[in-house]
């Protein structure tokens, strides 16, 4: 059926054609038509295996003009959200000539379908177009921000939010999502870390698998799937000094090793596009770097996707200083990039370029075909409106059923950091004090990068605890602080949306109230941290504490003797080193989503009993960054003795984080074994398997995320003191114990030497397993390879 379609398809355009063709497009066309052989180039460098998509794209491609091809190669901005600093212009009469070949930032059935229309109907060969977004953490349903999604540390959660995701973004007119962002980030001052999965590698390539399956599903050419685009590639979250867009610099082996394999971890999983990042690589910008685009993402994994540019990315190598525009765009299309992003330099220069011999045709040719690929997999030659259904957008968004999940993951994803004295859960009795610039906010629950998503149906902290508690409880309510008083960084954030609007109180009357409420209350729930708009993209903090008087209102509030909760949202790991030393308890819960509040609640009552694990270091202050848990030794490792001057080590704060890479308590409390090895001694074709019993010893039931690292001892190149390998989510009853099993093989132990070969070596290794990066008991066993 579908190859009868698809011949329809190609004679509907041969009859569009006919007597609409003008001399210079005959000749263009017929250039291209005995041009055999650069099409057999360019189609052998897709890494096509469906000969009836190669068959149809080559016939498409003999009846299109050099014009129309570089068409396809622009994507404009159109609609509803703008993420950068220029709105595409004549946008509808560039999409009728054929100059556009995708459209971002609109989404609605009948937005599409009026623009879709204009491609089908109106262009001469009749080419659909690609309709992409922002689909970060939920579409319309919204989700935890990624780093939340990643505390869940559970990969079918993670799958479930991006299927969802696909399901409603389909439905809306979208069929391709700029999402996942794989960037590792060790930095928490960079805005973009709450968009990523945290500092590990190993963990990072494995969320990578899970949103792409989630998106992709098995097949792009379904309704209710879209094509993933990985980003930002590479290494965009290295960026120096945590600020964003900022330069990268690094060795070739902290690529490979640290950096590069989460991306290959989405393409292997099938990612269908790749967004190029703003950062140098090596002295040369990602998006002109061939090296990068072609010889490693195609030559050596084997991608066969189409690389699109992040938001006029081509036009910005003019300031990084390669040269002119149309200099760049063709440095750019040269390197592998397929489709530029807003800033149509392709579309401006390289019909020109042609002619100059700059460019050639089957370079063209071969981005053009990457695009047309795209679009037949996702099935829109089939049926360019599959994704435009009002009916299916009616019946599918915010879904019951998506509406549970997201209060599901949101209660997985949040992470208890500390519990005194057992303050958690709280009774669902008596009066509490619920203070806090964030405590009735409906904006800040969806968090940044909400895309789509209405915080208007969010549901707040104090109406979570409403929902939850009923009239049981009595609630006493002060704002207490405004989430800032800088009237630099409230005119930057409300300049793009922060919506923060500031109480005409002074900073003492308003903690005047607090303290006078708090004293009224048998606890303080105090829900504290940053506005959405202090993380995400552009959004790099230098000081990252709470900001504005909110430390000085927790002061105030401590002073009055009462039990003193902390409910943290945030986009990053912050600095707390005076809120761990003061509070009673602190639960972080990110920015949660739709149901944020209703999911925060459920954890203060104990309608769940928190397993949320941190994928990012927190660190006592902002001067240890970047910190991260599998830091190499240096020759001079600090053991912790206290005048032991001529050590790595700082003179006025500890080298360990204030909580560490993994770490997140229960209600309950977990004893781990000694963990037994299967033998002491493995070789290549063995798998040696670690076992630990794990014990509930506490009184509630609770779920542990119980973790493996391992630590190579001797190689012929330093290796980190530890690297997560393995992770076993198990649930036990109070005073239940169960034995978990972990298999090791070479493959764990492999890493990349100095010619960046993925290796192993024989020799002593450390295992080591617990409830965190920090607190964990080890084992030893020694590889031995025989020669």
């Amino acid at each position: 059926m579908k190859r009868i379609l698809h011949t329809a398809i190609v004679l509907l355009l041969c009859m569009s054609c006919s007597g609409n063709i003008t001399q210079q497009d005959t000749a263009t066309a017929t250039t291209m038509t005995t041009s055999d052989s650069a099409q057999s180039s360019a189609q052998a460098a897709s890494g096509s295996t469906d000969p009836e998509m190669d068959r149809f794209i080559s016939e498409l491609m003999a009846k299109m003009t050099l014009e129309e091809k570089i068409g396809q190669l622009n994507l404009v901005a159109v609609g509803f959200d703008v993420t950068g600093p220029v709105v595409s212009q004549n946008v509808e009469e560039n999409i009728r000539k054929g100059n556009v070949g995708g459209v971002f930032n609109t989404f609605t059935p009948v937005a599409a379908r009026k623009l879709q229309e204009m491609a089908v109907k109106h262009t001469r060969l009749h080419i659909p177009l690609l309709f992409g977004y922002d689909v970060i953490h939920g579409h319309r349903t919204i989700f935890p921000i990624p780093l939340g999604l990643s505390a869940t540390w559970d990969m079918g959660l993670i799958e479930k939010s991006a299927r969802i995701a696909a399901e409603e973004a389909s439905a809306d007119g979208l069929n391709w999502v700029f999402s996942p962002m794989v960037d590792i980030s060790r930095d928490p001052r960079w805005g973009r870390v709450a968009e990523g999965a945290g500092e590990d590698t190993w963990y990072g390539s494995q969320v990578a698998r899970a949103m792409v399956r989630g998106y992709q599903g098995e097949d792009l050419a379904k309704e209710n799937t879209v094509m993933a685009c990985v980003k930002h590639f590479a290494l965009y979250g290295a960026a120096e000094a945590g600020r964003d867009y900022n330069t990268v610099d690094m060795s070739l082996l902290n690529m490979y090793q640290n950096f590069l394999p989460p991306y290959k971890a989405a393409i292997d999983a099938g990612a269908g596009s790749v967004m190029t990042a703003f950062n140098e690589i090596n002295g040369v910008p990602a998006t002109a770097n061939r090296w990068l685009m072609t010889e490693l993402l195609r030559e050596k994994w084997g991608f066969d996707g189409f690389v699109v540019t992040d938001y006029t990315a081509i036009n910005e190598l003019v300031p990084h200083g390669l040269g002119t525009e149309a200099h760049v765009g063709a440095l750019a299309l040269k390197a592998g990039v397929d489709m530029d992003m807003v800033g149509e330099v392709f579309l401006k220069h390289l019909g020109q370029q042609v002619k100059e011999g700059t460019v050639t045709t089957e370079e063209i040719n071969a981005a053009c075909r990457r695009v047309l690929e795209a679009k037949y997999k996702l099935g829109l030659f089939e049926d360019p409106y599959r994704y435009v259904d009002e009916q299916r957008a009616t019946n599918t968004i915010m879904k019951p059923e998506f509406i549970e999940a997201a209060r599901d993951i949101a209660r997985e994803s949040m992470v208890l950091l500390k519990n005194r004295n057992q303050t958690l859960p709280l009774k669902q009795s008596g009066t509490i004090a619920l203070i806090g610039p964030l405590a009735t906010s409906q904006r800040d629950m969806i968090g940044n990068w909400s895309g789509a998503g209405d915080w208007k149906q969010a549901v707040s902290m104090e109406q979570g605890i409403r929902n939850v508690a009923g009239n049981k409880v009595k609630v006493v309510y002060a704002k207490g602080a405004n989430i800032t008083d800088d009237a630099q960084m409230l005119e930057r954030l409300n300049a793009h949306g922060g919506e923060l609007q500031i109480d005409p109180r002074s900073p003492e009357q308003m903690v005047s109230e607090a303290v006078k409420v708090a004293k009224s209350a048998g606890v303080i729930v105090a829900v504290v941290g940053e506005s959405q708009g202090m993380s995400g993209e552009a959004a790099s903090r230098a000081d990252i504490t709470l900001p504005g008087q909110q430390q000085e209102l927790l002061k105030a509030l401590k002073k009055t003797g009462k039990p003193l909760v902390l409910v943290l949202m945030n986009g990053r790991p912050l600095a707390l080193q005076w809120e761990d030393e003061n509070a009673d308890a602190i639960l972080e819960t990110w920015f949660g989503g739709t149901q944020a509040g209703n999911a925060i609640a459920d954890m203060l009552f104990g309608v769940y009993n928190p397993s949320g694990k941190l994928t990012a270091t927190f660190p006592v202050e902002v001067g240890q960054v970047p910190i991260y848990y599998s830091y190499k030794n240096t020759g001079r490792p600090y053991g912790g003795e206290k005048l032991d001057k001529y050590k790595s080590r700082y003179l006025d704060v500890p080298n360990e984080p204030l909580y560490p890479f993994g770490y997140g308590l229960s209600y309950t409390t977990f004893e781990y074994s000694q963990p037994k090895l299967s033998q002491n001694t493995m070789t290549p074709g063995e798998t040696l398997e670690v076992s630990v019993t794990i014990r509930n010893t506490g009184n509630y039931d609770g779920e542990e995320v119980a973790q493996l690292y391992i630590q190579d001892l001797a190689g012929s190149v330093t290796r980190p003191v530890k690297e997560l390998k393995n992770f076993r989510t198990v649930s036990l009853k109070k005073g239940e114990s169960k034995t978990v099993t972990f298999p090791i093989t070479v493959e764990d132990l492999k890493f990349y030497n100095r010619e960046l070969e993925y290796v192993y070596e024989p020799g002593e290794f450390k295992v080591y397993v617990g409830t965190n990066s920090r607190d964990v008991k080890e084992a030893g066993f020694t590889l031995q390879v025989n020669q």
